[in-house]
Protein backbone atom coordinates (compact mmCIF):
# COMPACT_ATOMS: atom_id res chain seq x y z
CA UNK A 1 0.00 0.00 0.00
CA UNK A 2 1.43 3.92 -0.67
CA UNK A 3 2.81 5.18 2.65
CA UNK A 4 -0.60 7.59 2.88
CA UNK A 5 -2.52 4.63 3.57
CA UNK A 6 -0.53 4.14 6.83
CA UNK A 7 -1.06 7.10 9.01
CA UNK A 8 0.88 8.13 12.16
CA UNK A 9 -0.70 9.47 14.75
CA UNK A 10 -3.92 10.89 16.09
CA UNK A 11 -6.75 11.48 13.25
CA UNK A 12 -6.97 14.59 15.06
CA UNK A 13 -5.14 17.12 15.14
CA UNK A 14 0.09 24.70 17.12
CA UNK A 15 1.33 26.72 14.83
CA UNK A 16 1.78 30.23 13.88
CA UNK A 17 3.76 31.97 11.01
CA UNK A 18 6.84 33.70 12.20
CA UNK A 19 8.52 36.65 10.31
CA UNK A 20 11.59 35.24 7.94
CA UNK A 21 9.70 32.86 5.75
CA UNK A 22 9.46 30.18 8.38
CA UNK A 23 6.56 28.10 10.01
CA UNK A 24 6.63 27.08 13.37
CA UNK A 25 5.32 24.17 14.68
CA UNK A 26 5.55 23.42 18.69
CA UNK A 27 4.39 21.59 21.64
CA UNK A 28 6.17 22.55 24.82
CA UNK A 29 9.59 20.58 23.84
CA UNK A 30 8.89 20.07 20.46
CA UNK A 31 9.60 22.50 17.52
CA UNK A 32 8.88 21.57 13.97
CA UNK A 33 10.45 23.90 11.49
CA UNK A 34 9.42 24.52 7.73
CA UNK A 35 9.82 26.71 5.32
CA UNK A 36 7.80 29.02 3.45
CA UNK A 37 8.29 29.15 0.06
CA UNK A 38 6.43 31.30 -2.48
CA UNK A 39 4.23 28.60 -4.73
CA UNK A 40 5.85 28.37 -7.94
CA UNK A 41 2.51 28.17 -9.92
CA UNK A 42 2.47 31.49 -11.92
CA UNK A 43 -1.60 31.49 -10.98
CA UNK A 44 -0.79 31.73 -6.87
CA UNK A 45 1.81 34.27 -6.87
CA UNK A 46 -0.18 36.90 -5.89
CA UNK A 47 -2.44 35.30 -3.90
CA UNK A 48 0.24 34.03 -1.94
CA UNK A 49 1.51 37.69 -1.71
CA UNK A 50 -2.08 38.59 -0.23
CA UNK A 51 -1.95 35.43 2.32
CA UNK A 52 1.20 36.76 3.91
CA UNK A 53 -0.39 39.99 3.70
CA UNK A 54 -3.66 39.26 5.61
CA UNK A 55 -1.34 37.58 8.20
CA UNK A 56 0.57 40.78 9.26
CA UNK A 57 -2.84 42.24 9.53
CA UNK A 58 -4.40 39.22 11.95
CA UNK A 59 -1.67 40.55 14.06
CA UNK A 60 -3.40 42.73 16.78
CA UNK A 61 -6.39 39.65 16.76
CA UNK A 62 -3.94 37.06 18.91
CA UNK A 63 -3.95 39.01 22.13
CA UNK A 64 -6.86 37.11 24.27
CA UNK A 65 -9.07 38.96 26.63
CA UNK A 66 -8.68 36.78 30.25
CA UNK A 67 -11.57 37.71 31.78
CA UNK A 68 -13.53 36.66 28.38
CA UNK A 69 -11.47 33.17 28.24
CA UNK A 70 -12.31 32.64 31.89
CA UNK A 71 -16.00 33.65 31.30
CA UNK A 72 -16.64 30.82 28.19
CA UNK A 73 -14.78 28.07 30.56
CA UNK A 74 -16.81 28.82 33.11
CA UNK A 75 -20.27 28.75 31.17
CA UNK A 76 -18.96 25.56 28.96
CA UNK A 77 -17.99 23.76 32.19
CA UNK A 78 -20.24 24.12 34.25
CA UNK A 79 -23.32 23.69 32.26
CA UNK A 80 -21.46 20.23 31.34
CA UNK A 81 -21.51 19.11 34.96
CA UNK A 82 -24.91 20.20 35.21
CA UNK A 83 -26.60 18.37 32.22
CA UNK A 84 -24.15 14.85 32.97
CA UNK A 85 -25.51 14.83 36.17
CA UNK A 86 -29.37 15.15 35.09
CA UNK A 87 -28.62 12.78 32.94
CA UNK A 88 -27.73 10.43 36.22
CA UNK A 89 -31.15 11.51 37.58
CA UNK A 90 -33.09 11.07 34.90
CA UNK A 91 -32.42 7.55 34.45
CA UNK A 92 -34.80 7.16 37.49
CA UNK A 93 -37.12 8.86 34.74
CA UNK A 94 -36.46 7.03 31.78
CA UNK A 95 -33.57 5.76 29.76
CA UNK A 96 -35.49 7.97 26.51
CA UNK A 97 -35.10 10.98 28.89
CA UNK A 98 -31.24 10.36 29.68
CA UNK A 99 -30.70 10.08 25.62
CA UNK A 100 -32.84 13.63 25.12
CA UNK A 101 -30.08 14.93 27.63
CA UNK A 102 -27.37 13.24 25.57
CA UNK A 103 -27.40 15.43 23.03
CA UNK A 104 -26.87 19.54 24.74
CA UNK A 105 -24.34 17.25 27.23
CA UNK A 106 -22.42 16.38 24.12
CA UNK A 107 -22.21 20.08 22.80
CA UNK A 108 -21.05 21.01 25.97
CA UNK A 109 -18.26 18.60 25.88
CA UNK A 110 -17.53 19.11 22.25
CA UNK A 111 -17.02 23.03 23.27
CA UNK A 112 -14.76 21.83 25.77
CA UNK A 113 -12.59 20.14 23.04
CA UNK A 114 -12.58 23.33 21.40
CA UNK A 115 -10.93 25.56 24.45
CA UNK A 116 -8.57 22.42 24.83
CA UNK A 117 -8.41 22.95 21.52
CA UNK A 118 -7.44 26.85 21.63
CA UNK A 119 -5.38 26.36 24.33
CA UNK A 120 -2.90 24.00 22.47
CA UNK A 121 -2.55 27.39 20.05
CA UNK A 122 -1.63 29.58 22.99
CA UNK A 123 -4.64 31.24 22.42
CA UNK A 124 -6.46 31.30 25.78
CA UNK A 125 -4.03 33.06 28.15
CA UNK A 126 -0.89 35.02 27.71
CA UNK A 127 0.79 32.28 29.40
CA UNK A 128 2.13 29.44 28.32
CA UNK A 129 2.44 27.16 31.38
CA UNK A 130 -1.96 28.41 32.31
CA UNK A 131 -2.78 27.62 28.82
CA UNK A 132 -0.74 23.96 28.97
CA UNK A 133 -2.37 22.86 32.56
CA UNK A 134 -5.70 23.68 31.91
CA UNK A 135 -5.18 22.21 28.38
CA UNK A 136 -4.33 18.92 30.33
CA UNK A 137 -6.94 19.36 33.13
CA UNK A 138 -10.08 19.52 29.71
CA UNK A 139 -8.47 16.85 28.40
CA UNK A 140 -9.27 14.59 31.05
CA UNK A 141 -13.16 15.20 30.38
CA UNK A 142 -12.59 15.33 26.26
CA UNK A 143 -10.64 11.81 27.03
CA UNK A 144 -7.72 13.38 24.23
CA UNK A 145 -4.12 13.83 26.27
CA UNK A 146 -3.50 16.93 25.69
CA UNK A 147 0.63 17.22 24.87
CA UNK A 148 0.21 14.02 22.43
CA UNK A 149 -2.45 15.28 20.84
CA UNK A 150 -1.03 18.62 20.40
CA UNK A 151 2.15 17.40 18.35
CA UNK A 152 -0.54 15.74 16.22
CA UNK A 153 -2.18 18.66 15.28
CA UNK A 154 1.07 20.43 15.17
CA UNK A 155 1.98 18.54 12.31
CA UNK A 156 -1.19 18.98 10.15
CA UNK A 157 -0.84 22.81 10.58
CA UNK A 158 2.15 22.43 9.45
CA UNK A 159 1.45 20.39 6.21
CA UNK A 160 -2.09 20.96 5.60
CA UNK A 161 -2.66 20.85 2.22
CA UNK A 162 0.29 19.44 1.30
CA UNK A 163 0.81 16.61 -0.71
CA UNK A 164 4.23 15.12 0.32
CA UNK A 165 2.99 15.19 4.00
CA UNK A 166 0.19 13.30 4.54
CA UNK A 167 -0.72 11.02 7.50
CA UNK A 168 0.00 12.86 10.60
CA UNK A 169 -2.77 14.56 12.26
CA UNK A 170 -5.06 14.82 9.22
CA UNK A 171 -7.90 12.52 7.55
CA UNK A 172 -6.23 10.50 4.96
CA UNK A 173 -6.67 11.43 1.33
CA UNK A 174 -5.69 10.06 -1.55
CA UNK A 175 -5.30 11.26 -5.32
CA UNK A 176 -7.14 9.56 -8.09
CA UNK A 177 -3.66 8.11 -9.67
CA UNK A 178 -2.75 6.85 -5.96
CA UNK A 179 -6.51 5.37 -6.01
CA UNK A 180 -6.07 3.95 -9.84
CA UNK A 181 -2.79 2.17 -8.89
CA UNK A 182 -4.22 -0.29 -5.75
CA UNK A 183 -5.44 -3.40 -5.98
CA UNK A 184 -9.25 -4.64 -5.46
CA UNK A 185 -8.51 -5.18 -1.54
CA UNK A 186 -6.71 -1.96 -1.25
CA UNK A 187 -9.79 0.12 -3.26
CA UNK A 188 -12.27 -1.41 -0.55
CA UNK A 189 -10.01 -0.54 2.61
CA UNK A 190 -9.73 2.75 1.42
CA UNK A 191 -13.77 2.87 0.26
CA UNK A 192 -14.56 1.59 3.83
CA UNK A 193 -12.33 4.27 5.38
CA UNK A 194 -14.14 7.09 3.94
CA UNK A 195 -17.54 5.38 3.99
CA UNK A 196 -19.65 8.17 6.53
CA UNK A 197 -20.41 4.85 8.29
CA UNK A 198 -16.50 4.20 9.10
CA UNK A 199 -15.98 7.48 9.11
CA UNK A 200 -18.27 9.42 11.70
CA UNK A 201 -20.25 6.57 13.50
CA UNK A 202 -16.83 3.74 14.15
CA UNK A 203 -14.18 5.78 13.85
CA UNK A 204 -14.63 8.86 16.36
CA UNK A 205 -15.46 6.79 18.96
CA UNK A 206 -12.34 4.53 18.33
CA UNK A 207 -10.30 7.49 18.65
CA UNK A 208 -11.24 9.32 21.48
CA UNK A 209 -12.02 5.94 23.69
CA UNK A 210 -9.08 3.74 22.23
CA UNK A 211 -6.64 5.41 19.85
CA UNK A 212 -5.58 8.30 22.29
CA UNK A 213 -4.91 5.65 24.98
CA UNK A 214 -1.43 4.95 23.70
CA UNK A 215 1.00 7.47 21.41
CA UNK A 216 0.10 6.00 18.18
CA UNK A 217 3.15 7.10 15.88
CA UNK A 218 4.89 8.97 18.27
CA UNK A 219 6.15 5.89 20.77
CA UNK A 220 9.66 6.57 19.92
CA UNK A 221 9.13 10.51 20.11
CA UNK A 222 10.76 10.72 23.78
CA UNK A 223 9.04 10.94 27.08
CA UNK A 224 6.47 13.11 26.70
CA UNK A 225 3.84 11.82 24.23
CA UNK A 226 4.14 8.67 26.91
CA UNK A 227 3.58 10.77 29.80
CA UNK A 228 1.00 12.58 28.34
CA UNK A 229 -0.97 9.40 27.34
CA UNK A 230 -0.57 7.87 30.65
CA UNK A 231 -0.93 10.57 32.82
CA UNK A 232 -4.51 11.22 31.53
CA UNK A 233 -5.31 8.15 31.46
CA UNK A 234 -4.05 7.53 34.95
CA UNK A 235 -6.62 10.69 35.68
CA UNK A 236 -9.33 9.32 33.88
CA UNK A 237 -9.27 6.29 35.49
CA UNK A 238 -9.49 7.75 39.00
CA UNK A 239 -12.17 10.03 38.03
CA UNK A 240 -14.18 7.03 36.32
CA UNK A 241 -13.78 5.17 39.70
CA UNK A 242 -15.07 7.57 41.36
CA UNK A 243 -17.90 7.87 39.33
CA UNK A 244 -18.59 4.18 39.49
CA UNK A 245 -18.43 3.77 43.33
CA UNK A 246 -20.98 7.14 43.21
CA UNK A 247 -23.33 5.19 40.73
CA UNK A 248 -22.32 1.76 39.89
CA UNK A 249 -21.26 0.41 36.69
CA UNK A 250 -24.50 0.44 34.66
CA UNK A 251 -25.44 3.93 35.07
CA UNK A 252 -22.15 5.53 34.36
CA UNK A 253 -22.52 3.64 30.99
CA UNK A 254 -25.58 4.65 30.05
CA UNK A 255 -24.80 7.82 30.80
CA UNK A 256 -21.23 8.62 29.45
CA UNK A 257 -21.30 6.74 26.62
CA UNK A 258 -23.80 8.49 24.30
CA UNK A 259 -22.66 11.89 25.27
CA UNK A 260 -19.12 10.79 24.16
CA UNK A 261 -20.33 8.86 20.95
CA UNK A 262 -21.89 11.68 19.88
CA UNK A 263 -20.08 14.63 20.55
CA UNK A 264 -16.52 12.59 19.12
CA UNK A 265 -19.15 11.87 15.85
CA UNK A 266 -19.85 15.67 15.32
CA UNK A 267 -16.53 16.69 16.42
CA UNK A 268 -14.63 14.59 13.72
CA UNK A 269 -17.80 15.91 11.18
CA UNK A 270 -16.55 19.50 11.79
CA UNK A 271 -12.84 18.35 11.04
CA UNK A 272 -13.78 16.46 7.79
CA UNK A 273 -15.72 19.50 6.12
CA UNK A 274 -12.88 22.04 7.00
CA UNK A 275 -10.75 20.64 4.28
CA UNK A 276 -12.82 18.19 2.82
CA UNK A 277 -14.70 20.03 0.53
CA UNK A 278 -14.67 20.40 -2.93
CA UNK A 279 -12.60 23.43 -4.14
CA UNK A 280 -10.24 22.94 -1.10
CA UNK A 281 -6.46 23.09 -1.78
CA UNK A 282 -3.38 20.30 -2.26
CA UNK A 283 -0.05 20.26 -4.16
CA UNK A 284 3.24 18.61 -3.54
CA UNK A 285 5.69 20.23 -1.61
CA UNK A 286 7.62 22.27 -4.09
CA UNK A 287 4.59 24.28 -4.99
CA UNK A 288 3.36 24.11 -1.66
CA UNK A 289 3.04 27.43 0.73
CA UNK A 290 1.69 27.68 4.04
CA UNK A 291 -0.23 31.15 4.03
CA UNK A 292 -1.57 29.59 0.53
CA UNK A 293 -2.96 26.63 2.06
CA UNK A 294 -4.39 28.43 5.22
CA UNK A 295 -6.48 30.72 3.30
CA UNK A 296 -7.61 28.60 0.40
CA UNK A 297 -7.44 25.29 1.74
CA UNK A 298 -9.32 25.77 4.66
CA UNK A 299 -12.76 26.40 4.57
CA UNK A 300 -15.18 29.04 5.85
CA UNK A 301 -18.38 26.63 7.29
CA UNK A 302 -20.77 29.30 7.44
CA UNK A 303 -23.49 27.91 10.65
CA UNK A 304 -26.44 29.18 12.37
CA UNK A 305 -25.45 31.66 15.82
CA UNK A 306 -26.08 28.29 17.84
CA UNK A 307 -23.55 26.09 16.45
CA UNK A 308 -21.15 28.61 15.76
CA UNK A 309 -21.25 28.80 19.45
CA UNK A 310 -21.34 25.19 20.39
CA UNK A 311 -17.83 24.53 17.95
CA UNK A 312 -16.14 27.80 19.10
CA UNK A 313 -16.55 29.30 15.63
CA UNK A 314 -14.44 26.40 14.20
CA UNK A 315 -15.77 27.17 11.12
CA UNK A 316 -13.92 29.90 10.36
CA UNK A 317 -10.91 28.01 9.63
CA UNK A 318 -9.26 29.20 7.08
CA UNK A 319 -8.49 32.58 9.55
CA UNK A 320 -7.60 30.35 11.86
CA UNK A 321 -4.99 28.15 10.15
CA UNK A 322 -3.39 31.84 8.69
CA UNK A 323 -3.46 33.64 12.49
CA UNK A 324 -3.99 30.04 15.10
CA UNK A 325 -3.35 32.41 17.86
CA UNK A 326 -6.17 34.43 18.10
CA UNK A 327 -8.86 33.29 20.25
CA UNK A 328 -12.09 31.41 19.10
CA UNK A 329 -14.52 33.71 20.55
CA UNK A 330 -12.16 36.87 18.56
CA UNK A 331 -13.17 34.91 15.20
CA UNK A 332 -16.62 36.51 14.25
CA UNK A 333 -14.52 40.25 15.55
CA UNK A 334 -12.42 39.27 12.54
CA UNK A 335 -15.30 38.52 10.07
CA UNK A 336 -16.73 41.37 11.13
CA UNK A 337 -14.00 44.14 10.37
CA UNK A 338 -12.36 42.74 7.16
CA UNK A 339 -15.94 41.31 5.98
CA UNK A 340 -13.97 40.30 2.23
CA UNK A 341 -12.67 37.14 4.24
CA UNK A 342 -16.34 35.74 4.46
CA UNK A 343 -16.56 34.89 1.14
CA UNK A 344 -13.03 33.04 1.10
CA UNK A 345 -13.92 28.89 1.42
CA UNK A 346 -17.82 29.78 2.19
CA UNK A 347 -19.66 26.90 2.77
CA UNK A 348 -22.96 26.32 4.09
CA UNK A 349 -24.60 23.70 6.24
CA UNK A 350 -26.34 22.07 3.73
CA UNK A 351 -23.88 22.70 0.95
CA UNK A 352 -21.86 20.90 3.42
CA UNK A 353 -23.64 17.24 3.29
CA UNK A 354 -22.53 16.66 0.26
CA UNK A 355 -18.33 16.71 1.06
CA UNK A 356 -19.14 13.29 2.48
CA UNK A 357 -19.71 11.70 -0.89
CA UNK A 358 -15.93 13.68 -1.72
CA UNK A 359 -12.71 10.99 -1.52
CA UNK A 360 -10.17 11.86 -3.93
CA UNK A 361 -8.53 14.75 -5.06
CA UNK A 362 -7.98 14.89 -8.38
CA UNK A 363 -4.87 16.88 -9.22
CA UNK A 364 -5.60 17.46 -12.88
CA UNK A 365 -9.25 19.23 -12.19
CA UNK A 366 -7.60 20.41 -8.70
CA UNK A 367 -10.83 19.73 -6.96
CA UNK A 368 -12.35 16.64 -4.39
CA UNK A 369 -14.49 14.15 -6.62
CA UNK A 370 -16.34 11.33 -5.40
CA UNK A 371 -16.13 7.78 -6.46
CA UNK A 372 -18.82 7.83 -8.48
CA UNK A 373 -17.38 10.73 -10.38
CA UNK A 374 -13.57 8.94 -10.60
CA UNK A 375 -15.53 5.98 -12.09
CA UNK A 376 -17.26 8.31 -14.74
CA UNK A 377 -14.16 9.58 -15.60
CA UNK A 378 -12.57 6.83 -16.35
CA UNK A 379 -15.04 4.92 -18.24
CA UNK A 380 -14.85 8.10 -20.67
CA UNK A 381 -11.05 7.72 -20.86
Amino acid sequence: MPSTLRPSGSLFLVSEPFPGGAHYACSRRCAVWMDVREARLPDMTSSVRDARTWAQILGPYRTPKISRSIFELLITASPFVILWGLMWAALGVGYWLCLLLALPTACFLMRLFMIQHDCGHGACFRRRATNDWVGRVIGVVTLTPYSFWLRAHALHHANAGNLDHRGSGDIITLTTDEYAALNPIQRLIYRLYRSPFVMFGLIPTYLFVLHQRLPVGLMRSGREPWLSTMGTNAAIAAVISVLIWLMGVGPFLLVEAPVVIVSASIAVWFFYVQHQYEDTLWVHDSDWSFYEAALNGSSHYELPPALAWFTGNIGVHHVHHLASRIPFYRLPEVLRDHPQLASLGRLTFLQSLRCATLSLWDERQRRLISFREFRRSTRAA
